[in-house]
Parts: C-alpha cells; sequence; structure tokens
C-alpha cells in the first residue's frame, strides 16, 4: 500500500551538514527523513519558495521535455531501501501506456514539485525507515530541527545518497 506524503520542510543535519527532505503523511503524524544532496536540496527549495530562476534548471528542463512530448507525470512513489539507499519510481502516462522510471527520491521529488504531481512512499519504506511519529508540536521548522537534534543516529539510521 502507497500512502501519500507531503513535503514538511527541509532541514539540515547537524552532525553531517547534510540536507535532509522531511515528507510527512497526510493522514498522520509520521515524518519520514530521507537524506539527499545539496543539490537536490537547492532544486527542491526554489520550487517550494517559488523562486524563479533565469534559465531552466535541470528538473525545469526535464519537466519541459514531458511537457513537449505529452507525457503526464502521475505520482511518485519512494517505493525502496536497498543498503541503506532510498529508491523511488516516476509514474508517467504516455500515449495511454503507463511507464516507470527509476529515480532518486531527490530528484523524484523535484520533479512531482514542479508538475503538481502527488508524493507517495509505500508502507514498506515507512516501516524500513523507521518513519517517526511526532506530535503538532513540531509544526515549525526550528522545533522540528531542535527535535532532530536530539535523535541519537539509532533512531533514524544513515542514509546514503
Amino acid at each position: 500500500m502507497e500512502i501519500e506524503m507531503k513535503i514538511k520542510g527541509l532541514i539540515v543535519d547537524p552532525i553531517s551538514n547534510m540536507p535532509i527532505v522531511v515528507l510527512k503523511d497526510v493522514n498522520s503524524n509520521k515524518i519520514l527523513p530521507i537524506w539527499i544532496g545539496v543539490f537536490e536540496a537547492n532544486a527542491i527549495a526554489l520550487q517550494i519558495e517559488k523562486i524563479p530562476t533565469p534559465r531552466p534548471m535541470t528538473h525545469d528542463l526535464i519537466k519541459n521535455i514531458l511537457n513537449t512530448f505529452g507525457i503526464e507525470v502521475q505520482k511518485i512513489v519512494v517505493n525502496q531501501i536497498k543498503d541503506n539507499t532510498f529508491y523511488a519510481l516516476i509514474y508517467c502516462k504516455y500515449n495511454d501506456k503507463i511507464l516507470t522510471i527509476d529515480s532518486r527520491p531527490s530528484d523524484a521529488i523535484a520533479i512531482a514539485l514542479r508538475v503538481n504531481a502527488p508524493i507517495y512512499v509505500t508502507e514498506e519504506v515507512m516501516e524500513k525507515a523507521h518513519s517517526l511519529d511526532v506530535d503538532e508540536d513540531l509544526e515549525d521548522s526550528e522545533k522540528l530541527q531542535k527535535w532532530l537534534e536530539k535523535l541519537k543516529p539509532e533512531d533514524l539510521g544513515k542514509y546514503k545518497m
């Protein structure tokens, strides 16, 4: 089963200084932190903040190519964890056929934001990744950052990009 998620925020891991995209289950308080690269975090942040760029960035270019060829992104799914690495699929519709494209979750999320496609995570990934149940006190990014700083590495696991 797939769980619909929204982006809760982007934060920086206080230990590794790597960006983390935090996904939140739309129907519960469960969150899933995914460590991502700096460039992907920037691409996600630019889209969240609706900051225009003078020329198309990589994910904007992908969106433009998809639009030019009439390919619709239906959803993205973070569908696996192997050797502490997250995997995702981008589900596209082209000429009444459903195509799946392997992707890093960060790239899939950046594309989903640009084309307004929903983001999902499988239940299996939520279980393997030790997703966390948070209370409503973690609504702002400063509280979320402090909460993350208090976690022990074994609480979340460490995920490769």
